[in-house]
């Protein structure tokens, strides 16, 4: 053993580069199959798992403390199916403004209304988690839910409706997984933010024995109700809607994080395969010197699989420890995307990752160590003294001279009578020397091509998708009653709203949209009717089939109201409004996640409804030029006497999109950086196989210049051809991977957001390979032509 110890520990030391490069391989390899596993861990089910750690809460109610007892409150606790409780938690509604250390939105913009709670970060139920800033450290400090807080960390918002103006600074971000309020202070700063002659509300959070599904909690609410005095309770929210959206959400990242996983796997065993391959061939001539000082066929074998084993090692160790670090801001995008989950690696995904990661090292050397092993000790020697094809000649006897040599020939004496310069030739044909080796990389190479590919689809798909489910957020201006209801709105004058849009110098185009009390007939009461005047054209909304509404009698409606209405377009529906019925005609899916139905404000003339003015609003779009504030500044002047204000319209960062872009791009790197290892191994071992061929041509007269061109030309063909059959399978993949992606959020992918490969995407992808191939191949390209003539010469 301590023989076996020396020659494998020479074996490593000897190949410095191919021992870097096994360990950069494994290392990239495994970091990328740790993180593509562990992303699958968290997609499943990440919000149970978030709702048990944070001790979630299944009903928050509010009451209003005029008009229940503490002895009621109390009472309440025990109703049936009850099986914890917490409270009470003083609670206001607040109307606050954008403070004055507030950039976005303006300073003295208005907020939503918001519910405020008084409470410690921690408690027996519904534990928040800072995401970012800091938790409540005394008063004038207020914490806001993640994901949908108006300000940023470092903002401040004023009431100016209370006594004194106060003013909270907002100091963190913090997840619930209730969703219990909107924001949280000091319990001692809730009295100072009461209205004058008002109490605080009561907040409680309940847990059921039973409250799986909506029929549960509409049991476990009612249970609650009846345990108080009629109107005691202000507001009661479920977990439902959160944990359906959190899955709804988890799901969608199954498909692409299992298409990623599935070529990086693949990729990593290929590369993987070439690099132990190839430093088991390499050394065949040591082979057989170790065998003529006696050791046997098994000790051979052992050695070599060792010396593939210890770099191995030493790159799965890094990968483990780079695919933990890694994880820390990707699985935290994909943490706060997902409303939970994991924020680190499980130890068993490392575990199973090392040991598979070795297991493929180990099986994949095995092979040519035993085919080595088993040579003959004076083949072995001469093998390794011999040109490559002399090697396969050797190894696979004279059926194989006869046959594959004989057509590698006679395909590379056509390359050899291509209108190129001689060196350009000579690199094209080297491919054939080693075919094996050299498909097998270019097969990495593909793989490559593939993930960037799907990579550059999903990124310009989410993208585009993105864009269609903001339609409804659609417009450089906005002019809508003001959300702090400082202004109540009974009345507007949409014609005098119109007059003053058109006349305002900049104004391209226009449409306004309200929610209406229309309903459909049969519905189950969760659509929302939406009415449209003026043009929606530009807005951005995107048909998944059939076509927008062009005048009455028409709607678009959601995949959702089809999927819960079981209808399709083509189908009439009948819109009802106090006893008052009008027909109207499915002509047109649209995208949105939204139970929705639009459709023209003539549609609804023959109901008669009023329609609610607080809720209207104005979408502009703007000429090319024009100054989007001083439009906005101009037109607010003018239609704040009619109850409304104009601001600039808000880009909205959908942080699901970000999670899925963020993630994609790092296994996409990951992936390419592994198949560039792969072809630098397969050209380094290649070059050194052909070190005093590459000498005899220097000897000739071949400049440095001509030798780079020779290496690097050597890759060009399978670039080029891992282009041509990668980026069409990327697309195949990613016509598979993004409907399954949108089929899990419950909505169709529009044409629109699937054909976003143009020929000025291909064209770049195509190239890709090549451009892989060549970034690959650059260093051993640099170290032939810099290998001196006589040191060529001398080197066997």
């Amino acid at each position: 053993m301590s023989a076996m110890s020396k020659v494998v520990r020479a074996g490593v030391g000897r190949k410095r580069v191919q021992t870097l490069v096994m360990v950069l391989t494994t290392m990239m390899s495994v970091t990328a199959c740790i993180l593509a596993l562990g992303l699958l861990v968290a997609a499943q089910g990440p919000y149970e798992r978030s709702f048990t750690d944070q001790h979630g809460a299944h009903l928050n109610v509010v009451y209003d403390q005029s008009k229940v007892s503490p002895a009621q409150l109390a009472a309440a606790a025990h109703a049936p199916g009850v099986t914890a409780s917490a409270g009470p938690l003083p609670a206001v509604t607040v109307q606050p403004r954008s403070g004055p250390e507030t950039t976005l939105p303006p300073a003295g913009s208005p907020l939503p209304s918001m519910t405020l709670v008084g409470r410690a970060q921690h408690g027996p139920m519904d534990d928040l988690r800072i995401t970012k800033g800091r938790w409540i450290a005394g008063p004038a400090e207020v914490v806001f839910l993640d994901g949908h807080s108006p300000l940023a960390v470092g903002d401040s918002m004023e009431l100016p409706d209370l006594p004194g103006h106060p003013t909270l600074k907002v100091v963190g971000l913090a997840t619930s997984v209730s969703w219990s309020a909107d924001g949280w202070v000091a319990p001692e700063q809730v009295a100072g933010l009461t209205a004058p002659g008002t109490t605080p509300a009561a907040q409680y959070l309940y847990r059921f024995a039973h409250a799986g599904s909506d029929a549960e909690m509409e049991a476990d609410h009612a249970a609650i109700a009846a345990a108080v005095p009629s109107g005691a309770i202000t507001k009661a929210t479920t977990y439902r809607p959160v944990r359906e959206e959190a899955n709804r959400t988890a799901s969608t990242f199954v498909p692409f994080v299992t298409a990623f996983g599935v070529l990086g796997l693949a990729m990593s065993v290929l590369i993987i395969g070439v690099v132990v391959s190839g430093a088991v061939s390499a050394a065949a001539r040591r082979i057989g010197i170790l065998k003529s000082l006696g050791f046997t066929p098994a000790q051979v074998a052992r050695a070599y699989v060792g010396q593939a084993l210890i770099p191995a090692g030493i790159g799965t160790a890094l990968g483990v420890l780079g695919g933990n670090l890694l994880s820390v801001p990707v699985l935290g995008i994909a943490h706060k995307a997902l409303r939970g989950g994991l924020l680190g690696i499980p130890i068993w995904v490392d575990v199973v990752v090392a040991v598979a990661a070795l297991g493929a090292v180990a099986g994949t050397a095995l092979v040519p160590a035993l085919r080595a092993g088993r040579l003959r000790t004076v083949e072995a020697l001469a093998v390794g003294r011999t040109a490559p094809g002399a090697k396969r000649a050797a190894a696979g006897g004279a059926a194989g001279r006869a046959g594959a040599a004989g057509l590698l020939s006679r395909v590379q004496d056509l390359i050899g009578r291509l209108p190129v310069p001689r060196a350009l030739s000579l690199g094209l044909a080297s491919p054939l020397n080693r075919p094996g080796r050299s498909a097998t990389t270019a097969a990495a190479v593909v793989l490559g091509t593939v993930g960037v590919t799907l990579c550059v689809g999903l990124t310009l798909s989410l993208s585009s998708l993105q864009d269609g489910l903001e339609a409804a957020r659609a417009g450089k201006v906005v002019v809508q009653a003001p959300f702090d209801g400082s202004k109540p709105v009974d009345h507007v004058d949409e014609a005098a709203v119109v007059k003053a849009i058109e006349s305002r110098p900049g104004t391209k185009a226009w449409y306004s949209s309200v929610p209406v009390a229309a309903t459909v007939a049969g519905n189950t009461g969760r659509t929302e009717v939406v009415a449209f005047a003026g043009d929606a054209s530009w807005s951005g909304f995107q048909l998944v089939s059939g076509r927008w509404f062009h005048g009455p009698g028409e709607v678009t409606v959601s995949a959702a109201f089809l999927r819960t209405d079981q209808k399709k377009v083509g189908d009439t529906v009948t819109l009802t409004d106090h006893g008052r019925n009008t027909p109207a005609k499915i002509i047109g899916e649209v995208l949105t996640t939204q139970d929705v139905v639009f459709t023209d404000r003539s549609s609804l003339e023959p109901l008669g409804g009023a329609i609610h003015a607080e809720a209207i609003s104005f979408h502009i779009d703007l000429t090319p030029g024009a100054d989007v504030k001083a439009y906005a500044d101009g037109l607010d002047a003018a239609v704040s006497p009619m109850g409304l204000s104009a601001d600039p319209g808000e880009a909205h960062i959908n942080i699901v999109v970000l999670a899925m872009n963020t993630l994609a791009g790092t296994l996409t790197l990951l992936l390419s950086v592994v198949a560039g290892l792969g072809v630098l191994n397969t050209v380094l071992l290649d070059t050194r196989e052909r070190v005093h061929d590459l000498g005899v041509l220097k000897a000739l007269g071949m400049s440095p210049r001509q030798t780079t061109g020779m290496v690097l030309t050597s890759v060009c063909g399978s670039g080029l051809l891992a282009g041509l059959v990668g980026v069409p399978i990327g697309v195949v993949v990613h016509h598979l991977v993004m409907p399954a992606m949108a089929n899990a959020a419950g909505i169709d992918v529009p044409d629109v957001d699937l054909t976003v490969f143009a020929p000025s995407v291909v064209g770049p992808l195509i190239l890709g390979g090549l451009v892989l191939a060549l970034v690959g191949a650059l260093l051993p390209a640099t170290w032939a032509a810099r290998t001196r003539t006589v040191t060529a010469l001398r080197t066997e």
